[in-house]
């Protein structure tokens, strides 16, 4: 049943609650918040509005209309479970003074896609189903200053720490990329991935499984069930909320940066994506490759057409490079397929079921926004659609052989996601029409998360790596 503003007042009043949160997610895709004592939470406020300084939020207004309102949404309505108090939270949408919304509110953009989605005749429903992937840690330092670069990250799970000295060393760790399902005693996250699971099922979220992952020092993965574009963008971000907050709670550290550790694997985000009209699926068909219809593969095409640009949102750190190299089984390869994961595009094979029909986009990481990114997929797919991009009239596969056995030769003709984030943003500057369909981008905000995105890069581009150090101080 859907929360209304009179259900969160007499929630508050039955359970004693003592203060009111709202959360909103800024440009760059973290949250943000602030509270009130629950006795200032008035039915009038879901209307009017909470001001709040918008200037000072990443992304937002400039200082000389910094005013702004945040709209809290009834529906978002969950009790905190990290909070002392009891404390009522409530997701907010943005809007300027009046009550418009707000352009550069992400939640604002997703609901522009759904509603765009529907205005197109295509399909009334898009499902999405991420796979954010992190590590735990039990101890993270880094520091840079004019003369200090460095960063150390630990896990009782390191293969590095079979030497250690000083505490008791039991063994049982993972060697190097064999962190994929073991049993404890090597895995020994096990109850910290339930507690989340249990602490998110709790809160609405429904999950599909929890695991260790392939990365040996604390990599984990928790599935989420499927849901609609900005409601699964709402669960992405309580989902990153409960992980790093549970983490804490047992004296962990958790990250859903994509690059952590040299030498193993990084975290992704997998992306599953169904388009439905009414209860049929239409991206099944028995008799296509793989399962898939021809409109699923114009999906994909128009997925592939516009991959380098959607990374610029999708990929969107410089971190995200660490992880996306060629060579390695990172989703580098800008060709679709069943089944193979060094593909951007993969086609799931576990199910004939026609409901169980998806694509998977598989470059994006948690870093990301989701709000912009699941949004930019949904609008580069419906382009595909709307173009007729079959997939392999452009060159982008079908491709179902093993890539690290073809020849060099071969090799060269598969075309690559962009090597740094500073390409990504270049090629969202030049390909960003489709976004700008159904105006549910705007051109203001993707010049200013470019902006944010590229003061980033600078930042770590003028930076010397300690690595350097190593290759090059005796030169």
């Amino acid at each position: 049943m859907t929360m209304t503003p009179d259900d969160v007042l007499r929630m508050v009043r039955e359970q004693s609650i003592r203060m009111v949160d709202f959360k909103f997610t800024d440009v760059p895709g973290t949250w943000q918040h602030f509270s009130i004592p629950s006795r200032a939470l008035e039915q009038s406020l879901f209307s009017e509005g909470i001001g709040f300084d918008g200037s000072s939020i990443r992304g937002f207004q400039e200082i000389n209309e910094s005013d702004m309102l945040l709209m809290p949404d009834p529906s978002s309505a969950i009790l905190d479970p990290f909070t002392a108090e009891p404390t009522l939270s409530l997701v907010c949408n943005v809007a300027q003074p009046g009550g418009a919304a707000y352009t550069r509110d992400p939640r604002y953009i997703a609901r522009k896609a759904e509603e765009y989605l529907k205005s197109t005749g295509i399909a009334d429903r898009a499902y999405f189903g991420p796979e954010a992937e992190f590590f735990v840690f039990e101890d993270v330092k880094f520091r840079s200053s004019q003369n200090e670069q460095w960063a150390i990250v630990d896990s009782d799970e390191g293969h590095w720490n079979s030497g250690r000295n000083g505490t008791a060393n039991l063994g049982h760790r993972m060697r190097p990329k064999e962190g994929y399902f073991p049993v404890a005693p090597n895995d020994t996250l096990q109850d910290l991935r339930t507690a989340m699971v249990l602490l998110m099922e709790d809160c609405g979220i429904e999950v599909e499984a929890q695991h260790h992952e392939v990365g040996a020092g604390g990599q984990c993965e928790i599935d989420m069930r499927f849901d609609s574009l900005a409601r699964m963008a709402d669960k992405v971000m309580l989902y990153k909320y409960i992980v790093k907050n549970v983490a804490r709670r047992a004296g962990k550290t958790a990250t859903f940066m994509p690059k952590p550790i040299f030498g193993d694997n990084g975290s992704g985000m997998h992306v599953h994506m169904s388009l439905w009209k009414g209860e049929r699926p239409l991206f099944a068909d028995a008799e296509g490759y793989a399962g898939v219809s021809e409109l699923a593969r114009c999906f994909i095409g128009g997925l592939l057409t516009h991959a380098p640009a959607i990374l610029g949102l999708a990929a969107s750190t410089t971190n995200s490079y660490r992880r996306l190299v060629p060579g390695y089984e990172a989703p580098v390869n800008l060709v679709y397929s069943q089944r193979n994961r060094s593909a951007a595009v993969r086609i799931p094979m576990y199910s004939e079921n026609p409901k169980a029909k998806r694509v998977e986009f598989r470059p994006p990481d948690p870093t990301c926004n989701p709000y912009l990114t699941f949004s930019a997929l949904l609008m580069a797919g419906l382009d595909g659609i709307e173009r007729n991009l079959l997939p392999e009239e452009h060159g982008f596969g079908p491709l179902d052989r093993n890539i690290y056995e073809m020849s060099e030769c071969e090799k060269r003709e598969i075309r690559s996601v962009p090597g740094s984030l500073d390409e990504a943003l270049v090629a969202l500057e030049l390909d960003h029409e489709f976004l700008l369909a159904g105006d549910v981008f705007t051109s203001d905000l993707l010049e200013k998360y470019i902006e944010l995105k590229r003061d980033q890069s600078a930042e770590v581009r003028l930076r010397p790596a300690p690595l350097e150090f190593a290759l090059y101080y005796d030169a």
